[in-house]
């Protein structure tokens, strides 16, 4: 049975020689493929460990086929294609690709200017050539990665990735494999790296078909999904080996820079060695391989250092994880209600700790968990933290999908975004957001079960019963959901959004290339938190070099004194002019200055 650098290779390989076929069926008494157009059927023999194995000269790229194990057929748990949809049959597809990219290598993580999208929102296209379309305007924003939200097959033509069903197959509607390898070489060429968000904590409902091939579920333990994903119970082999080797194709066969693994919290795995572990030392062997720097970016809510910390430290191995609470401070400094996960934060107090020590909640009491929760990652380096003042699930597990843009006025969102860009800590911002796009990022799906639709319905129901006063709440399944949710590109043309844009084109050429603002460590960062005033105060230092960043998150101005002799120039307004703004604040000062209301100003050392 073949293997790639210890990676089992599953489904069906097609290579110049042969096609081998490989499938994870340990309770089947038989297994055989079985092909259409020419009608065949290829026999798979028992090998060790619940997989079945052949070979066979007869198949090509393009067949359509199906696996009958015990005679009841199904798609291919490991089909690379569905081309009509999760209950139609797998498409072989050769993964070969004439790359141009040889020579491209990913920026640093701590260099990352990251670009959340969805792909069937992203363009009215709705697809990867869409993104493509669009990558040059996105360079000349400043942009160095996107990062895709799933790409799996998923029911339907409509769904924001979570519910995919198929791990190896790249989403029909989008494109297919081909054009997502066509995407990476186009965002290569231009200097973009790829990161791609992956779900390995669960699986769709509608079209899973896992259950029968084996055990790839268990009822040892619960998760918000249901049953959780067999990692360490009876014939936990062949699950691990379907996570790995998918990792092991999306870095290899599509040149993904890095994974985005969704919610690893919910991943449940007691065996000596974590699946997570695992998925490092895959990832470190593609490294290895092709000599190209691969990254991996966890979401967890767990505060656990130990997700961060290396293999040789028995740690998890993740290059980097999303700080949701450095949102969260943020948000509730911005003037959210403090309703939900939002209640424990104290806004500017809280996001002073953020600057500081990534983690708010770092083994004191969380009221709103009722424990005491976290540990301490003050030591660990800057580059591991994405900050973000919105993504895909802040803006659209609201009820109305609202983004910053339809809660804040455009002084409070412009200081948002100096608050992210100025942290010593990687960025990332969600579509549309740099022109304050008003289109809401609302949750859809495209489900073909009735009950299921109507169980999806009724759960967003119950999700906002609380919040009658705002709506009825959009129902997913609806079209019309799907196509409020859709960019308008031509917002940003108008003057607001224009004058938006340009401002965020300016702060991220500041983060960019102000020689102090690419220090990226907090060890240099003193901070000094004003709570009455709602204001922060950053000092960057390095050598003799000096910035003052000042986060005034109140509604009114403030003025402060300073004991040293420092004569200061201003370098930076969110309410300057030329942004839409009107700035109250000093152009240069010695030891009083005043601050405008909700603003984000940079003062360099002068002299």
């Amino acid at each position: 049975m073949n293997k790639i650098a210890g990676i089992r290779q599953l489904g069906v390989t097609l290579t110049a020689h042969n096609t081998q076929i490989t499938v994870w069926a340990p309770q089947a008494k038989s297994v055989v493929l079985h092909t259409y157009a020419p009608d065949s059927k290829v026999p798979l023999t028992a090998q060790a460990y619940g997989y079945w194995y052949a070979e066979s000269n007869r198949l090509q790229a393009g067949q359509q086929y199906r696996i009958a194990i015990d005679e009841n057929e199904y798609p291919d748990p490991v089909s690379r294609s569905q081309p009509e949809g999760v209950h139609g049959p797998s498409a072989m597809v050769d993964l070969q690709f004439d790359w141009t990219d040889e020579d491209y290598q990913p920026p640093s993580l701590r260099d990352l200017i990251i670009y959340e999208l969805h792909v069937g929102t992203f363009t009215p296209n709705g697809d990867f050539e869409g993104v493509i379309e669009r990558l040059p305007y996105l360079k000349a924003l400043g942009i160095n990665a996107i990062e895709i939200m799933p790409v799996a097959q998923f029911p339907g033509e409509r769904n924001w990735g979570y519910d995919g069903v198929f791990s190896f197959a790249v989403q029909h509607s989008y494109g297919g494999a081909k054009y997502l390898q066509k995407l990476v070489d186009a965002c290569h060429r231009e200097d973009i790296a790829v990161i791609l968000d992956v779900v390995y904590n669960h699986f769709g409902p509608e079209g899973n078909y896992l259950p029968a091939y084996g055990p790839y579920f268990t009822d040892k333990y619960q998760t918000p999904w249901g049953q959780a994903v067999n990692y360490d119970d009876a014939w936990n082999n062949g699950v691990r080996d379907f996570v790995l080797a998918n990792v092991y194709m999306w870095l290899s066969d599509f040149h993904i820079d890095g994974l985005r693994l969704d919610a690893v919290h919910a991943i449940k795995d007691f065996s000596p060695r974590h699946i997570l572990q695992e998925i490092r030392e895959v990832t470190n062997k593609v490294i290895q391989q092709s000599g190209k720097s691969h990254f991996l970016i966890a979401e967890c809510d767990l505060n656990d250092r130990r997700y961060l910390e290396p293999l040789e430290k028995n740690g998890l191995g993740m290059d980097a994880q999303w700080l949701d609470e450095f949102h969260h401070s943020l948000r509730v400094a911005a003037g959210e209600k403090r309703n939900g996960y939002y209640s424990e934060f104290e806004g500017v107090k809280h996001l002073t700790k953020a600057y500081q020590e990534a983690y708010v909640f770092d083994g004191g009491f969380s009221p709103h968990r009722q424990k005491f929760f976290g540990t301490s990652a003050a030591d660990l380096p800057d580059h591991q933290f994405i900050v973000f003042s919105q993504n895909h699930d802040q803006i659209g597990n609201r009820m109305l999908g609202e983004r910053s843009s339809m809660l804040y006025s455009p002084e409070i969102q412009r200081l948002m975004a100096t608050a992210v860009m100025i942290s010593s800590y990687t960025p990332m911002l969600f579509m549309g957001e740099e022109w304050a796009s008003k289109k809401p990022f609302l949750y859809f799906v495209d489900h073909s079960d009735p009950n299921l639709i109507q169980a999806v319905r009724e759960g967003r129901r119950r999700e906002f019963a609380d919040f009658h006063d705002e709506g009825e709440v959009p129902d997913p399944q609806a079209q019309d959901t799907f196509d409020q949710s859709i960019l308008d590109w031509n917002e940003k043309e108008g003057g607001p959004h224009r004058d938006m844009l340009a401002y965020y084109r300016a702060l991220i050429s500041l983060r960019k290339n102000h020689p102090l603002l690419q220090q990226r460590d907090r060890k240099q960062f003193q901070i000094v938190c004003y709570p009455h005033q709602h204001t922060i105060f950053i000092t960057i230092l390095h050598e003799t070099s000096r910035l003052l960043c000042i986060l005034n998150f109140s509604s009114s101005d403030q003025t402060f004194s300073l004991d040293d002799e420092t004569t200061w120039q201003k370098i930076w307004d969110s309410n300057d002019e030329k942004w839409g703004g009107c700035s109250s604040t000093n152009n240069n000062f010695l030891q009083v200055i005043n601050v405008g209301k909700r603003s984000g100003t940079i003062f360099e050392r002068a002299g």
